[in-house]
Order: C-alpha cells, then structure tokens, then sequence
C-alpha cells in the first residue's frame, strides 16, 4: 500500500479507509477524543504517532495523487492530510498545499498537531511571516490560530519579538481558542525574552482574558524562577486600562 512513488486511485484510497479502521484504539480513547476535540469530523481514534507514523509511509508515495484523491470522512484522515503536507520538501508547494488545506481546520488539535510539523518554514522565515499576517486577519477562528501557532512554534527569539507583540495587540478577537493560543505565545516570549515581555505585559492591549490566562501561563511553567513568578503576581491585580 505504501510503495515508493505509487500513485494513489479513489480505489487504492477506499483501501487505505479499511487499513486505518485496524489502527484504532479501543472505545475508551475514542470516548476520551470526543470529549476533549469538538470537531465536525467523525473520529474514529487513532493515536497522533500512529497517524505520524502513517504520514511517513504515505510521504514516500505519490504525494500529488494523495491529496487528489484524499476524503475528509473523519478527523484523522484530515489529520493526515496536515501532516504530508508538512513533509512535503520544496517549499512552494508545500505552502499552496497548506494554504488550501488550512479551511479544513475546525479545532485546536489538528491546528496545533499540523502547524508542529509545518517545520520547512523554518528555511524561510521572513518571507512566510506576510503569510501568517494574513491568516491573523482571517475571519475563521481556527485559521487564526494557525497563525499564532505558527508565531509560538517558530518566531518566539529577539530578532521578532516586537513584531509578536504588535500582531497580537493588533487582534481584537473574543474566540476562545484564539486568546488561549495568544496566552500561550506571550507566555512562551516570557521565557525567551523575559526583559522584552515584562514591560510589553505593562502596557499591552490583550483584552482582559487574554491577559489573565497569559499572566496564569507563566506562574504554571516549570521553566519560570520562582522569583520571576513573584514578580509576575503583581500584575496580575489591579490591571489599568
């Protein structure tokens, strides 16, 4: 099934649909996915390095015929389909395939388990940052948080730290998943660039949400001083608007 260079047919498809119905875990953890992904997919539970696994062997095979013939029935197929596009290596093509597949996305797993392995960008960060610009001003919740998960995977070191804060202070978003993954990012700066951060928690624009789950980010990671959690804390109350 996974031969190199194969091509793939609706036919040879409607056989790999069969494969990853024996790869699924038992009724335990498919009940533990539906409660933790709400998704307009069908999940039938498959383990991410399971389908990490899969993504590898399909990889070696005709891409091009993949995506062609590739179905959106259940969550992990479109998990997949994320996840040979980020093993894809020239990196035009990979960005038009991303670029098409990023409407798919309707929950934080399979943005976050996608943008984590979208690792080729790494070779062209400047240029791809326009990209992640416009995905910020998307008006679908989950292909901004592509953007910010993109930002948090990639971008968190001094060269564009600025540039962080000015995006996210630009966004004006009430979506949960949004401000969750804008916490996270700021939080992820704190650690890298804790000078830098300090004063932009000081005078920022994250509504009030926002500001709070970043400030309670820090005080839970295991990579902030004791000391540094101290000065955190006094943030937190009052905040001056």
């Amino acid at each position: 099934m996974f031969e190199k260079n194969e091509k793939w047919t609706k036919a040879k498809y409607q056989e790999f649909q069969k494969y990853l119905d024996t790869q699924k875990e038992g009724s335990q953890f498919l009940a533990f996915n539906q409660k933790l992904v709400k998704t307009k997919y069908k999940i039938i539970g498959i383990k991410v390095p399971v389908l990490r696994n899969i993504a590898k062997k399909i990889s070696k095979t005709d891409i091009n015929s993949f995506i062609k013939v590739a179905k959106d029935d259940t969550y992990e197929e479109v998990m997949l389909q994320g996840l040979i596009i980020g093993n894809i290596k020239e990196i035009e093509v990979a960005i038009c395939y991303f670029e098409q597949f990023i409407p798919k996305i309707d929950n934080w797993a399979i943005c976050d388990v996608v943008v984590t392995s979208f690792k080729i960008i790494k070779n062209d960060k400047d240029n791809f940052l326009n990209h992640i610009k416009k995905y910020l001003q998307n008006s679908h919740e989950f292909i901004v948080r592509v953007g910010i998960v993109l930002l948090l995977n990639y971008y968190v070191e001094s060269k564009y730290i600025d540039e962080i804060f000015n995006l996210v202070d630009s966004l004006t978003r009430e979506e949960y998943y949004i401000n969750m993954a804008i916490a996270w990012l700021i939080s992820k700066c704190f650690i890298k660039e804790k000078e830098k951060t300090y004063m932009y928690l000081k005078n920022n624009k994250l509504n009030q949400f926002t500001y709070n789950k970043t400030l309670q980010k820090i005080l839970e990671s295991f990579q902030v001083t004791d000391q540094d959690k101290e000065i955190i804390r006094k943030l937190k109350y009052p905040r001056n608007y």
